[in-house]
């Protein structure tokens, strides 16, 4: 007869020696968890919205806590309140600044002069997705993000995937400032 072997004392190379598969399973799940719970809170942090919990519009240029809104300080620099002037607005720019057949991008706007003296103020924001437009040049105004450019007469695009105009701000000369109309 043949002697029947039942129980061996090695353990085979592919198996997991015996108790640690449930701590290593264990230490990876937690790992993997905090990985992915961390991985989570940076997209949500990175989402956008255009209104605020509470209904009202949402600023992509909010002033620090406790500070007054932006022109109402005093200076003579862009932004700063205008001196003596007919409005009593905020001079986005000064009429100096702005070359002829050309413009420059503030804080908030984009400001043309297509002609002389007659200066425009757009949104900086692409209307195709979003990014900031970054130049001037050419009569163009260029987004760097996909390549849509805008008219800087109208600020009705003249090129790329954008379909609608940048939004217009009615501006006026007053002295030596531009100011909202």
């Amino acid at each position: 007869m043949t002697d029947v072997q039942t129980t061996t004392d090695t353990v085979l190379p592919t198996e997991e020696p015996p108790g640690r598969l449930g701590a290593a399973s264990t230490r990876r799940c937690v790992l993997l968890g905090a990985g992915g719970l961390g991985a989570g809170a940076v997209l949500a942090a990175c989402g956008t919205s255009t209104t605020n919990t509470n209904g009202t519009d949402f600023s992509n240029n909010p002033g620090p806590a406790g500070s007054t809104a932006a022109g109402t300080g005093t200076g003579t620099g862009t932004g700063a309140a205008t001196g003596g002037g007919t409005t009593g607005g905020s001079a986005l720019a000064s009429t100096a600044d702005v070359p002829e057949g050309g413009g420059i991008i503030t804080a908030d706007f984009v400001i043309t002069q297509p002609t002389a003296g007659t200066f425009k103020a757009f949104s900086k924001v692409c209307t195709h997705a979003g990014c900031d437009v970054s130049k001037v040049d050419g009569g163009v105004i260029s987004c760097p993000c996909h390549g849509a450019q805008y008219s800087i007469e109208t600020g009705e695009p003249t090129a790329g995937p954008a379909k609608k105009a940048l939004t217009e701000t009615k501006v006026k000369a007053d002295g030596a400032n531009i100011v909202k109309a």
